[in-house]
This record gives C-alpha cells, sequence and structure tokens, in this order.
C-alpha cells in the first residue's frame, strides 16, 4: 500500500509532505513556515525549531499518527551554538523511549535555523515497543 499524505505545511517546492509505505510513514523535511502560505517564518531558533515540529506533527496527524510513532529522525541546525538548546527541547516532543536520531549541523545557508523530516510507524508507538 503506497498513500500521499498531502496535507501539513504548503510549499512552492516540488516535494509532498508525506507519503505511508505499508506500515511506514516518510515525512519530508519540515522547516519553520507558514502553514497556509508556505513562507518561512524567521525567529529565534527556539520559535524555528518548535514550528517546524508543529509542521512535522500535522503531517502525522493527517496520516494518523503522532509523534509517539516516529522512530527515526533526521534533524539539521544551522549554528552548532544551538545544539544545547535543541537537545534541551527535543525532549519535550520526543519521549523516552526517544527516536533514533542523526543530526547533521552547519548545512541550512542563512534563511533557515532548524529543519527535521522522520520516519515513522503506524503499527505501534515507541512506548508500545519497551513493553
Amino acid at each position: 500500500m503506497l498513500k500521499l499524505v498531502n496535507e501539513g505545511a504548503k510549499s512552492h517546492l516540488p516535494f509532498s509532505p508525506g507519503f505511508i509505505a505499508g506500515d511506514t510513514m516518510f515525512v519530508s523535511g519540515q522547516a519553520s513556515v507558514d502553514p497556509e502560505t508556505g513562507k518561512i517564518i524567521s525567529g529565534t531558533f527556539e520559535d524555528e525549531m518548535r514550528r517546524s515540529i508543529d509542521n512535522l506533527r500535522a503531517i502525522l496527524e493527517a496520516g494518523g499518527l503522532s509523534l509517539d510513532h516516529v522512530v527515526n529522525v533526521r534533524a539539521y541546525v544551522a549554528d552548532e551554538n544551538d545544539l544545547a538548546l535543541y537537545n534541551k527541547i527535543y525532549p519535550e516532543y520526543f519521549a523516552q523511549p526517544a527516536p533514533t536520531r542523526s543530526t547533521i549541523v552547519g548545512v541550512l545557508g542563512t534563511k533557515l535555523k532548524f529543519e527535521l523530516d522522520c520516519f515513522a510507524y503506524a503499527k505501534a508507538t515507541r512506548q508500545q515497543a519497551v513493553k
């Protein structure tokens, strides 16, 4: 089964917000953009990180999932000086057991401070996996 999840933050760029392939949902990179217009909303690192995760959450929810279904996160942080704040905020959204994670630093250019994408498993949450 392959299902397009075409809801969530709009973008003028050529990509789909998410796809469900079998039991896995793949969500494209989400940045600090207005969900209606797709325009970048600049702010502090914390503002941009929270807005990016909210955009990711909206796509997951459109696919019938939640942040608790996320098993892998790739995050992009523009400035290494924001890593401590990133690690402080991250557990507010991704409860234990935390998803696997890769963090790439210094690759976003000048317009974004944060972006993330994910893989989510539809059959169970991370919390169910440890029972």
